[in-house]
């Protein structure tokens, strides 16, 4: 059965379940960052190997994230990925080793992320007033285009509905707003994950979307990764993807049996298997 079959029963398989043979197949690792790759906001040492062995292996590695330009500008530089898309879609960065030279391209123009800037000012005083406990991610002042809201990485967690209040109000200024397993990220534009995605793995790799669908595998944990779970048949849930039952349209095809790191890592060790088979 494909992912894509196993997204239309509503079950999260276990990715037990899919084959070598369809692993095997496979040339690009996509992924989320935050609770997916990291374990209580760490990089463990096992997901830092994990990512250089897939690379060293031939996959092309690409992060696709919320997190901020500054953050993807090191990550692109640093760690073992191809690229980074971040701040959902915004913007993907591609460090060329050979020649010292970073590769930017947004999605918008400079005058455009200004004059949304502005607008996300605005949405972000009327938060901290309407949506006690919240606060301004601390790693907003590396943004470019989004307004991240805190509301459990150094903040007390909110309740379930503190969030969904936050991202009322985005949507009322008119503005997108996705929840991650950290911040409700939100931005003024069309642009999200799988758009820029899609459109970084053509240009960049020459990879066109109907076939990145056959050879790409994406790993996500919470509601902003639903766009990638719907685009690409093979999408596999690290194991704390069930805390938000219920809030994934759709939910990943698959389902690792470790939460957060050890979920990638798990992930990792199959598809090197697969390719040595």
């Amino acid at each position: 059965m494909s992912g894509s079959a196993s997204k239309e029963n509503g079950r999260l398989r276990p990715l037990a379940e899919l084959s070598n043979a369809r692993l095997s197949e496979l040339r690009a690792v996509l992924t989320d960052i935050d609770d997916t790759v990291t374990t209580d906001g760490r990089l463990p040492a096992a997901a830092y190997a994990a990512l250089e062995r897939l690379h060293e292996a031939g996959f092309l590695v690409v992060p696709v994230t919320g997190r901020p330009a500054g953050w993807c500008d090191m990550i692109a530089r640093f760690w073992p990925v191809d690229a980074v898309v971040g701040e959902n879609g915004a913007f993907t960065y591609r460090y060329l080793h050979d020649e010292k030279r970073m590769l930017r391209s947004f999605r918008q123009s400079e005058e455009e992320r200004a004059s949304n800037r502005r607008k996300l000012e605005a949405i972000r005083d009327r938060v901290l007033v309407e949506v006690p406990g919240s606060g301004i991610a601390a790693d907003q002042f590396c943004r470019d285009t989004d307004l991240a809201i805190d509301f459990c990485e150094d903040v007390p967690a909110l309740p379930r509905e503190a969030v969904r209040k936050i991202v009322a109000i985005f949507e009322e200024e008119g503005a997108v707003a996705k929840v991650s397993s950290i911040h409700v990220n939100g931005w003024f534009g069309e642009h999200d994950k799988v758009t820029t995605c899609f459109a970084a793995m053509e240009e960049l790799f020459g990879i066109a979307p109907e076939e990145l669908r056959k050879v790409a595998i994406f790993a996500g944990d919470s509601p902003n990764d639903c766009p990638m779970f719907r685009e690409l048949p093979l999408s596999v849930g690290v194991a704390n993807v069930r805390d938000f039952e219920g809030e994934l349209a759709p939910p990943p095809a698959y389902v690792t049996t470790s939460r957060n790191a050890a979920g990638f890592v798990e992930l990792a060790e199959r598809l090197l298997a697969a390719r040595k088979a």
